[in-house]
């Protein structure tokens, strides 16, 4: 056991010790020769020392990887970090360009849902295959419907209410037709509108003056109205000068192109006919409809075309009627009619009007004038005794896209006095622009208050300012006429043009969270319902300028945007504008097919700056057309 411990105190060495301590010097002496060997042999080729310290700095710096620069002198050994693996550029025959091609020249006055042709597949019982009849997707036309050779921007309003290019309506029908009621006239490259009518000989103010000696259309109570079968609208034309704005309609090619005259002229107008369904309006939107010579039937059917007018008055609204029957005495014989037969149709029209409450106010010469009562508490106590036409019920009074007619009586709201205006009061026109509508102030629209209501009126001043300011032909007044407002909510956007020279179409879509129609109408603004994935009821080429807020998001997941842009390249004038404001990956999308349209188009930042997701997309039409008869036909598609 001594032999395994050293004294401590002892001096002699230990050799075993010693031989391990040699042995662990020598391991790392060759250790450090190998590693100061290995750090010589991987190091860069000296660089010579300038005495230019400014070379020298130069000569040491570190080159870029991938340099090939041959003023360097380094030989290092660089790193590659790019990718070296590649997914193959797809064949020319797969890429994703995409091309919106243009439609056959025939087609140059095509509208989907009035198509001829395929309106000869539905009933003709009460017109009814003349109503809005659409195609099915799989037949939906995938191409830009052109302008007819030879279209030229119209005439400025107010001579375009007078005057259109006749390469923009090639039609003589009604010159020749209407040859002796001065409907329209062809002298050289234009079609002139005299103003007349079958009604009004004398012309269309006259007509209309002879109206305001009946009742008032001077004190701002009449503001919108609306005519029915109405010709190439010169009653609505000349309403204009007198702060009244028309609705006009009529059916596809009872007259040929007498709605595309009107739209071209500048006045508002659609295609549309009074059949089996309800007209696209909410109930009390006008103060006045008219009729002159439209050949409706109203004394048949029940009176159901009448009940369908009583239903889009408003209280206290007016109903004119000129033509057969009235005046029957003195017209039989050039109506080439039977006094028989004309009286049985006014006494049809008296016995209609009364079972609606209406009173007749007047009738003299060729004129005659029904005035809706203002609430319905006596037209409710001589129900209990005559049951002739029993009130709807459980039937929503706006509602009307593809909404069947009834016989029924749409009820008025109720009154707690006969002296009340069912609804409320609508003030006179321009107060009835900004006051706040009685559909909001009476709480009937759940979630809209009047104060957002004027914030909202605020709101869309500002944005039309800087619309202006970014689009200068808006800015530029009378560079646009017809205007279209493809999501309206509220109207306001119209509201903030109503100085400029321009009458705006407000679309609620149907799709609409709230329907706000009605608000609308009693704003003074006229307007009707869409939806966006169909077509409109209107012509090619019918606005100068479209306006849409948020509409692509709306129809997400809904319909294919695509589509939706192809409506409104068919609906856009040649140089006409559009203004889209949505979110930002919305408007990228868009602006790539809009691209493949051939329109021109920039997204610019939100009025309150670029850090707002909302951009908005502005975008013009460019001027083309279908090539002249005496080239070569276009492909068909």
């Amino acid at each position: 056991m001594a032999n395994w411990f050293k004294d401590p105190l002892s001096k002699k060495p230990n050799k075993h010790h010693l031989s391990k301590l040699y042995f662990l010097s020598f391991i790392t002496l060759l250790c450090s020769i190998s590693y100061f060997f290995g750090l010589w042999h991987n190091s860069p080729t000296t660089v010579s020392i300038s005495r230019n310290y400014a070379a020298a700095v130069t000569a040491t710096e570190c080159p870029h990887p991938n340099s090939t620069s041959p003023s360097s002198t380094h030989t290092t050994t660089n790193l590659d970090f790019s990718a070296h693996h590649y997914q193959p550029d797809p064949p020319p025959t797969a890429a994703r360009d995409v091309h919106v091609p243009p439609c056959n020249a025939s087609l140059s006055e095509y509208t989907p849902c009035e198509d001829v042709q395929r309106s000869l597949g539905f009933p003709r019982e009460n017109l009814m295959y003349r109503e809005r009849h659409c195609p099915a997707a799989n037949e939906l036309l995938r191409c830009r419907i052109p302008a007819p050779f030879g279209y030229r921007v119209p005439f400025r309003w107010p001579e375009s209410r007078d005057s259109v290019w006749y390469a923009n309506v090639p039609h003589k029908e009604l010159t020749i037709e209407k040859k002796n009621q001065n409907w329209v006239r062809f002298e050289g490259e234009r079609l002139r509108f005299p103003g007349g009518g079958t009604m009004f000989p004398r012309g269309a103010s006259a007509y209309i003056d002879d109206i305001g000696e009946l009742i008032n259309l001077q004190d701002g109570s009449i503001r919108t109205a609306l005519d029915t079968g109405c010709g190439v609208a010169s009653w609505g034309a000349y309403l204009l000068s007198r702060d009244i704005l028309a609705v006009s309609f009529a059916p596809r090619d009872t007259h040929e192109a007498q709605v595309q005259f009107a739209l071209e002229r500048g006045v508002p107008a659609l295609i549309g006919v009074i059949a089996s369904i309800r007209l696209p309006y909410p109930s009390r939107a006008f103060d006045m409809a008219h009729c002159s010579r439209c050949l409706i039937p109203w004394g048949q059917n029940d009176g159901i075309y009448l009940t369908e007018v009583d239903r889009v008055l408003r209280p206290g609204g007016y109903w004119i009627l000129s033509g057969p029957p009235i005046n029957w005495q003195s017209h039989w014989k050039g109506w080439e009619r039977t006094r028989e037969s004309l009286k049985d149709e006014q006494d049809g029209i008296e016995k209609v009007a009364k079972s609606l409450c209406w009173k007749k106010l007047v009738q003299k010469d060729d004129l005659a004038i029904w005035q809706k009562p203002t609430n319905h508490i006596h037209c409710k106590i001589t129900r209990k005794v005559f049951k002739n036409r029993p009130f709807c019920e459980k039937q929503e009074p706006d509602t009307a896209w593809y909404t069947k007619m009834d016989t029924c009586l749409t009820p008025l709201p109720e009154v707690n006095d006969i002296r009340d205006v069912s609804g409320g009061k609508l003030s006179n026109w321009p107060e009835r622009l900004t006051s706040i509508p009685p559909r909001i102030s009476s709480g009937s629209l759940k979630g809209i208050t009047a104060e957002m209501f004027k914030e909202n009126t605020q709101l869309w001043k500002k944005r039309v300012a800087y619309y202006k300011a970014v689009d200068y032909q808006l800015a530029e007044r009378g560079r646009y006429r017809n205007l279209l407002d493809m999501n309206s909510y509220l109207g306001g956007f119209a509201a903030a043009l109503v100085d400029d020279p321009v009458w705006v179409m407000n679309m609620v879509p149907v799709e609409a969270e709230i329907n706000t129609l009605g608000v609308i109408y009693e704003r003074g603004l006229i307007g009707t319902y869409q939806n966006w994935c169909e077509a409109m009821s209107t012509y090619p080429r019918t606005y100068d300028f479209i306006h849409g807020d948020s509409v692509f998001s709306l129809y997400q997941n809904r319909c294919s945007m695509e589509d939706i842009l192809l409506e409104m390249d068919r609906i856009l004038r040649p140089q006409g504008s559009v203004i889209l404001r949505d979110d930002v990956d919305v408007l990228l999308k868009v602006k790539r097919f809009a691209d493949a349209m051939q329109w021109d188009t920039r997204i610019a930042d939100h009025e309150k700056g670029p850090h707002q997701r909302e951009k908005i997309l502005l975008a013009v039409k460019q001027y083309w057309t279908a090539p002249s008869t005496d080239q070569s036909p276009q492909r068909k598609l």
